[in-house]
């Protein structure tokens, strides 16, 4: 059990250290916020005629 807890502990320390250096702009930085990953954002895939499967079945998109 010991041998568990030695193990279990920095596995923790690490996942949490991961989240917060993803996230250091957005916690510290005044109005930032995370990227938004949606296709209708991108304009690099709008340029190559890239849409939203939605767009593509002729439903409409979630906001």
């Amino acid at each position: 059990m010991k041998q568990f807890i030695m193990l279990l502990i920095p596995a923790i320390v690490l996942l949490l250290v991961a989240v917060v250096m993803m996230g250091v702009k957005v916690l510290f930085v005044k109005g930032s916020k995370f990227p938004d990953g949606h296709v209708h954002s991108s304009p690099q895939l709008q340029k190559r005629g890239i849409r939203c499967a939605h767009h593509k079945a002729g439903g409409t998109a979630r906001s």
